[in-house]
């Protein structure tokens, strides 16, 4: 018997045959807000350059990634929105953080944003990560 259930965080989890301290989980995934998924997965080189961009000016890299959309780019939410709501998605993403830049919170967002942009491109070419 599998049991699904989703805790605070989001995170879906499915449990399988219970042990003594708990289940055994076969899938764990979490669940990302609508920016969040509109990330492109670019390829790698691109993706190391905006994030080089959003490291030095906040919302550039990202601004260029939303362009990559519309080369082709894939997102989690281009099946369910359409590239154009994807593609508006990074620039409001691109525009939060130029805004917020004054006050730091967009300028670190826009690294966090760029690290995720080469992570999914990692992810997409097999490059190894270290934990």
């Amino acid at each position: 018997m599998r049991h699904t259930w989703e805790d605070s965080l989001g995170t879906k989890t499915m449990a399988g045959a219970p042990l003594a301290g708990g289940g055994v989980v076969v899938e764990v995934r979490e669940k990302k807000g609508p920016l969040r998924a509109a990330i492109p997965t670019m390829p790698f080189p691109v993706a190391v350059i905006c994030l080089f961009l959003n490291t030095f000016i906040p919302g550039l890299g990202t601004f260029v990634s939303a362009f990559t959309v519309l080369c082709g780019a894939r997102s989690e939410l281009i099946s369910e929105r359409g590239v154009c709501c994807v593609f508006w998605l990074n620039m409001a993403a691109a525009l939060i953080q130029i805004l917020t830049a004054v006050i730091m919170v967009g300028w670190i967002m826009s690294i966090f944003w760029g690290m995720d942009m080469v992570i999914l491109a990692s992810q997409d070419q097999g490059i190894p990560q270290d934990v």
